[in-house]
């Protein structure tokens, strides 16, 4: 495994970390988190988006991602980027965030 993949799990490891202080769960598995790439020079660029453009939480939780991945070794620096395209949607969500929120899951006849 590269370097660089390896990098991109750490950097996934800690953002599992970041909660979203509205929904209590975490923002890889809610689906916030659109895009990880870490540059050969050690340089991390996250893409994120939140639930609603108007997240009150929004400030915060860009502050809390660059400080996770600003803490996983072999960063040395990070650029967070906000998007809202596509927009958030909870079938971004893995199942266990679902399962916790409880949102019911798609049957094969509702898909």
């Amino acid at each position: 495994m590269s370097t660089t993949t390896l990098l991109e799990d750490a950097i996934c490891d800690a953002l599992r970390l970041v909660i979203d202080p509205e929904l209590g769960e975490n923002l890889v598995d809610l689906g916030l988190i659109y895009d990880i790439a870490v540059g050969g020079d050690g340089g991390a660029y996250v893409e994120m988006t939140t639930t609603t453009r108007g997240c009150p939480a929004t400030a915060y939780l860009r502050d809390a991602v660059q400080t996770a991945v600003w803490n996983v070794p072999g960063i040395h620096y990070v650029e967070v980027r906000l998007t809202y395209e596509p927009p958030w949607r909870p079938e971004m969500m893995d199942d266990a965030a679902k399962r916790h929120l409880g949102i019911p899951e798609k049957t094969e006849r509702q898909a």
